[in-house]
């Protein structure tokens, strides 16, 4: 898959951003966490998101929320590759592996999936050669910590310098070991090891804090900002986030962003079309 060549696809026959659908098939993510783990749910979701105007999956198998505690590659990979061939049968549209492990990322594009999103940022033994072997678009994502600790102490001198150095050093790394610019699109890892303020002001500075050669995908959708702009209580649950996260997701693609990572994606796809025709 050529990342730039499907996005450019996707914008003409769209007339927006791509809408990336999230599939969870964990127990514990924290929004979708068990709507996708049993085959009959995963089927319902992926033929509603195929309705509702998706343009490609992102299948996940270790939930990465504030919190949470890493699973073995075995328990991931039983997890994501029959998800993954499910997707593919139902969809014909790309999938994106969620993933850190390079050896999930080999044995998912092997299976049928053409991205790796990585929110370690191929930084794992082997994760560059192993994406640089496979020939695949790879998203790399910025965050602080690790996703059990990453959210206590959170400090920065200027978030938004760390975030670019932090991505570009990452690119540049990629580039080294053979991925090819082209196949690389960024994500500033929203919520990931950051507070609000720190989310806003990544936020308000999308359209000028990266380098335009790199398609940025934007994941917000349904997370703790969401609710903390909204001033929602702790009795809110993240499924009632959607309209905040749909308002997001079409700041973010005013902004520049090519991907929107969501998980209402008829609501985004409409909003995204209303704004589209009005902008």
């Amino acid at each position: 898959m050529e990342l730039h060549a499907w996005l450019e696809r996707v914008v003409e026959s769209r007339k927006r951003a791509a809408v990336m659908g999230i599939l969870n098939v964990t127990p514990d993510s924290f929004s979708d966490g068990g709507d996708h783990v049993d085959t009959e749910r995963l089927r319902r979701s992926v033929e509603r998101m195929v309705i509702d105007g998706v343009d490609v999956f992102d299948i996940g198998g270790e939930s990465t929320r504030p919190g949470s505690e890493p699973v073995s590659l075995q328990q991931e990979l039983d997890r994501v590759i029959p998800a993954i061939e499910l997707v593919k049968e139902l969809s014909g549209l790309p999938i994106s592996i969620d993933t850190y492990k390079p050896q999930v990322m080999k044995e998912a594009i092997e299976c049928g999936a053409s991205i790796i999103n990585d929110v370690n940022a191929l930084q794992e033994d082997n994760a560059l050669e192993i994406a640089a072997s496979l020939d695949v678009p790879v998203c790399l994502m910025h965050k602080k910590g690790l996703p059990k600790t990453m959210q206590q102490q959170v400090e920065y001198d200027s978030v938004l310098d760390d975030v670019e150095s932090f991505l570009m050093n990452r690119v540049n790394a990629c580039i080294n070991a053979g991925i090819r610019q082209e196949q690389i699109m960024l994500d500033p890892g929203f919520g990931f090891g950051k507070l609000l303020t720190h989310n806003q002001n990544i936020f308000q500075n999308l359209d000028r804090l990266f380098d335009s050669s790199y398609p940025l995908l934007v994941g917000v959708s349904r997370k703790k900002m969401i609710g903390e702009l909204l001033e929602f209580s702790d009795q809110k649950t993240a499924k009632e986030r959607v309209y905040g996260s749909v308002g997001a997701a079409v700041v973010a693609a005013i902004k520049g962003a090519k991907i929107l990572r969501v998980h209402d994606v008829k609501q985004t796809v409409e909003a995204l079309k209303v704004a589209q025709a009005l902008w």
